[in-house]
């Protein structure tokens, strides 16, 4: 269907009428943040797919490398402690649990500032320099000699990732329209559980070559995958533009489409304009604490289970170190594949709630199973019954809040504060718990079976987008 016969773009004689771009617009445009008044934006639908055909095959492959690499160098602990990290280092228990949940002290403590930084960071910069300095910290924890060292690294890598996930997250709601939001957070998700089965396909690999030189086969896992993550850099710095409906390689009426498809976000995403009245009024609104408590309960499985799994299977189950490697590799494979599927029903028939209740159940049953039977075949198959809502749960919960949450900051502020409340999961002492005389592994026992607490919720006068309980 072509775009209907008029002197200008419907897009361009808005443009006109207030002598500024749509762009410009949502930047100056007050807090109900509607698309201009008296004109009836209408986007073809046949150009709106090429364009966005075009928009993931530019920004989905950057998009999930970035947070494939900032999620592999935070969590790739877990398999540099089976491959002698805590040997070489004299680590007790405890201390390796402290090691692996003080990174998300500073994690959480530097996110909510960088999310309202940005007013005055130019996002994709932002990006770019976060992914540098993630990237240069992982590769000197190889050469920590000691537990203070150790931690040192944690804590500034921390710092160092803080402020991603809210910065990409809110790059995805200027790109994207509301319902087709979450196939690209299932992007990001995907690709946490995608950088666990490829750490440990090269955990498997560097454990066979064993130490080279003066340094340990854990030493070299963290300098190649922290190199891996330094040649991201090139491509978040040139490939993310401060304005996507302003690129260069839009021909004119792709700019078009995309400058409606701006208009049309703005009737519910709101505009981009600071006022610190957003972020109070997300403060005062309860779904702001609901959404955070679901956010850390889903995290409590997420962080616990994707961090120790190879000391599970290889301390818990009685699987040697190499095999603790490669058997962790399809359960990791298990959850990416979840989340695609339960993206894409939440997109086409706003069931995010149901599909999240549903694959909880299954985590609920896995951990009983992890913890009342003692053959390793069966409790191995119990670790993939726990990896089925294990990226769904905060992934689906976080587009629940991007979805119903409006103007810009308002949207930024509840992004930052759900993620900082449900990061805190990982700082709790959710390591194993090997319970004596059977060597079963227990991770974060309670687990929030009412994730669907938000599911049809709505914003005060807003459509709830079909969303049912």
């Amino acid at each position: 269907m072509a775009i209907e016969k008029s002197p200008k773009p419907v897009a361009q004689q808005a443009n006109d009428e207030l002598g500024k771009s749509p762009v410009e617009m949502s930047n100056e445009d007050g807090e109900k943040g509607s698309a201009v008044e008296g004109y009836d934006v209408y986007v073809d639908p046949v150009l709106e797919k090429k364009v966005l055909r075009r928009l993931d095959k530019r920004f989905a492959p950057l998009f999930c490398a970035l947070y494939f690499m900032a999620y592999l160098d935070r969590s790739n602990i877990g398999n540099a402690a089976v491959a002698g990290l805590r040997t070489d280092l004299g680590l007790t228990g405890p201390q390796f649990s402290v090691a692996v949940s003080v990174f998300f002290a500073t994690y959480v403590i530097f996110m909510v500032p960088f999310v309202l930084a940005q007013r005055w960071l130019k996002t994709h910069r932002a990006i770019a320099t976060m992914a540098c300095a993630w990237s240069i910290v992982t590769i000197c924890t190889a050469f920590v000699t000691s537990y203070g060292g150790l931690l040192a690294c944690r804590l500034v890598l921390g710092i160092c990732e803080s402020g991603f996930f809210p910065c990409i997250s809110l790059y995805i709601t200027m790109v994207y329209n509301r319902q087709e939001q979450g196939l690209r957070f299932a992007y990001l998700f995907s690709a946490t559980a995608f950088s666990g089965m490829f750490g440990g396909l090269v955990a498997t690999g560097i454990t066979r070559i064993g130490k080279v030189g003066s340094l340990g086969a854990w030493s070299w896992l963290y300098i190649i995958e922290g190199l891996i993550s330094l040649t991201v850099v090139p491509w978040a710095f040139f490939g993310l533009p401060e304005f996507p409906a302003r690129a260069k390689w839009w021909t004119p009426e792709e700019r078009d489409t995309m400058e409606r498809r701006e208009l049309k976000r703005q009737e519910y995403m709101g505009a981009n304009h600071f006022e610190w009245s957003q972020v109070f009024s997300a403060l005062r609104t309860w779904r702001l604490y609901t959404g955070a408590l679901i956010q850390f309960f889903q995290d409590i499985i997420l962080y616990g289970f994707s961090s120790f799994l190879p000391s599970i299977l290889r301390d818990g189950l009685g699987y040697s170190t190499l095999e603790a490697q490669y058997l962790s590799v399809p359960v990791y494979l298990l959850g990416g594949i979840s989340f695609f599927v339960a993206a894409l029903i939440g997109d086409k028939w706003g069931l995010r709630g149901s599909a999240l209740f549903v694959l909880d159940i299954f985590a609920v049953v896995g951990y009983a199973i992890l913890l009342a039977v003692e053959n390793s075949g069966v409790r191995y198959f119990a670790c993939f019954m726990i990896a089925l809502p294990l990226y769904c749960g905060p992934g689906l919960n976080e587009t629940w809040i991007v979805n119903n949450t409006a103007p810009h900051y308002r949207r930024a502020t509840s992004l930052g504060i759900s993620q900082a409340v449900g990061n805190v999961a990982g700082a709790l002492p959710t390591g194993p718990l090997v319970l004596a005389g059977v060597g079963h592994h227990l991770h974060g026992a309670d687990r929030d079976s009412d994730c669907a607490l938000q599911d049809g919720e709505q914003e005060e006068g807003r459509d709830p987008g079909g969303y049912s309980a």
